[in-house]
C-alpha cells in the first residue's frame, strides 16, 4: 500500500501562484521618467515574432509546476507499506546465576574416568543450554563473595556464552553469596513481564557471605512472581589417593559436604521452581534439559508492517525535469541566442 507520511504538505502547492500574484507590478499613473521613441516599434516587432504568449513559455510553466509538485511529493515522505508480518513471540526472561567461588575448581566431575573441574563442566553445559534458548532474553550473574552482572538481559546469546567462557574461578571472591545473587536477579527481573521471570541458580556450597539471607531473598522473589530453579552441583564421593598415589592410605571423601541442599530446595519451593541435584556431568545436563523443556510464555503477538521509502522517485523526477529545463532553449537563465530583428 502506498501513502504519504506528511500529506498536509501539499497545502503548499499553490504557493508559486500566490507569490506570482503578490509580485505583480502595481499600476502607476505617474509619467515615465525616460522616453524611448522607438520602444513601441520594438514591442510590436517582438509581438509579431513571439505572439501574445509563446508556446515555449507555456512549456516552461508546465515544467516548473511539475518540478514544484515533485519536490512537494518528496517532502511528503512517500512510503510503500507492505503487508502485516507477524513477529516471533518472545519467550521467558531468564537470568542465570552461576557460582564461581573457589570450590568450583574442585575436580570431581568425572568424564571417561578423568576428573574435571566443576566450572569447566558447568561452562560446557550452560553454553549448550543457552544455544537452545533462541527467543528468550537471557542475562548472566556471576557470584562468589559478591555478585555482579556479567551480562544484562539480552537476546545476544553469543556474547553471553563468550562471557561465560571467560569467567574465572575466584574472580568474585572465594566465598559464596547466594542471597545477594538472588537479590541482584530480583532487581533485573522485577520490571519484566510478570509471567516470564525465571532465575536459574547454580552453586556447589552454602551461603557464607550474603547481606541478604537466601530464604529472605526467596520470599521477595516469590512476592515479585519470580520463579527460581536451583541446581546443586558436585559429586558425593571422591577418592583421595594414598602415599605416592598408591591405594595405601587412600580414602573416600564427600566433596559436596558444604552444599546446603535444604536451603536450595526451600528456595525453589517458595518460588514455584524446582531443585536439581547434579552429582556428575550427566545429571547436570539432565537438569538443564529439564529447564530447557519449559514452554515459552505466549505473549501477545506483535504485527509489523515493513516500510520502504520512495523518496528517491520524486527527487529523480524533479532532477530530470530540471535537466530538461536547463537543456531547453527557453530556459530563462540559459545561453540561448536572442531573437534578431531584421531591418
Amino acid at each position: 500500500m502506498f501513502e504519504f507520511q506528511w500529506p498536509l504538505i501539499f497545502i503548499l502547492a499553490p504557493l508559486p501562484l500566490l507569490v506570482r500574484w503578490l509580485s505583480k507590478p502595481q499600476n502607476q499613473n505617474t509619467a515615465a521618467a525616460l522616453r524611448v521613441p522607438f520602444f513601441a516599434q520594438l514591442r510590436s516587432l517582438s509581438s509579431e515574432h513571439n505572439g501574445p504568449q509563446s508556446s515555449g513559455s507555456y512549456l516552461n510553466i508546465l515544467l516548473f509546476s511539475l518540478v514544484w509538485l515533485s519536490l512537494l511529493a518528496g517532502a511528503a515522505r512517500p512510503t510503500w507499506i507492505g503487508d502485516p508480518v507477524a513477529m516471533p513471540t518472545t519467550g521467558r526472561d531468564l537470568m542465570l546465576a552461576v557460582d564461581i567461588s573457589g570450590s568450583m575448581n574442585q575436580e570431581d566431575m568425572i568424564i571417561k574416568g578423568q576428573g574435571l573441574p566443576r566450572i569447566a563442566v558447568v561452562k560446557a553445559v550452560v553454553n549448550e543450554f543457552v544455544r537452545q534458548r533462541e527467543g528468550d532474553k537471557l542475562g548472566l550473574i556471576l557470584f562468589g563473595s559478591n555478585p555482579y552482572i556479567q551480562s544484562p538481559l539480552s537476546f545476544d546469546l553469543h556474547t553471553l556464552n563468550t562471557l561465560m567462557n571467560e569467567a574465572q574461578v575466584g574472580f568474585a571472591g572465594k566465598q559464596t553469596a547466594i542471597g545477594d545473587a538472588i537479590g541482584f536477579a530480583i532487581k533485573r527481573l522485577r520490571q519484566r513481564p510478570e509471567n516470564s521471570r525465571v532465575l536459574i541458580l547454580l552453586t556447589d556450597g552454602a551461603d557464607t557471605a550474603s547481606t541478604l539471607k537466601p530464604l529472605k531473598a526467596a520470599e521477595i522473589a516469590a512476592a515479585e512472581k519470580i520463579k527460581i530453579y536451583t541446581i546443586g552441583v558436585g559429586a558425593t564421593e571422591m577418592k583421595i589417593p594414598g602415599i605416592f598415589g598408591s591405594n595405601l592410605g587412600a580414602r573416600t571423601v564427600n566433596p559436596s559436604a558444604d552444599l546446603d541442599e535444604d536451603t536450595l530446595q526451600t528456595i525453589a519451593t517458595k518460588t514455584g521452581g524446582e531443585y536439581f541435584r547434579a552429582r556428575n556431568p550427566a545429571e547436570l545436563q539432565s537438569a538443564y534439559d529439564a529447564i530447557a523443556a519449559l514452554e515459552p510464555v505466549e505473549q501477545e503477538q506483535e504485527m509489523l508492517r515493513p516500510e520502504r521509502s520512495l523518496l528517491h522517485w520524486p527527487l529523480l523526477c524533479a532532477g530530470s525535469l530540471m535537466l530538461i529545463l536547463a537543456l531547453s532553449r527557453n530556459w530563462p537563465f540559459g545561453s540561448g541566442k536572442s531573437s534578431e530583428v531584421s531591418s
